[in-house]
């Protein structure tokens, strides 16, 4: 099981390899606001928080 610096590390990889195939906009709209998503969970989670 990943960490959840790792899946961000993994979707960050994701995002550049669809750019450098010249996905579409959509593709990268798509993996794009997934990494924000995980980001903010770690974010919540330096800040103490929990996500539900």
């Amino acid at each position: 099981m990943l960490t959840l610096e790792q899946e961000i590390e993994s979707m960050r990889n994701t995002m550049y390899q669809l750019y450098e195939q010249q996905a579409t906009y959509d593709e990268i709209l798509q993996i794009s606001q997934s990494l924000d998503s995980l980001l903010n969970q770690l974010e919540n989670r330096s800040n103490g928080m929990t996500s539900y």
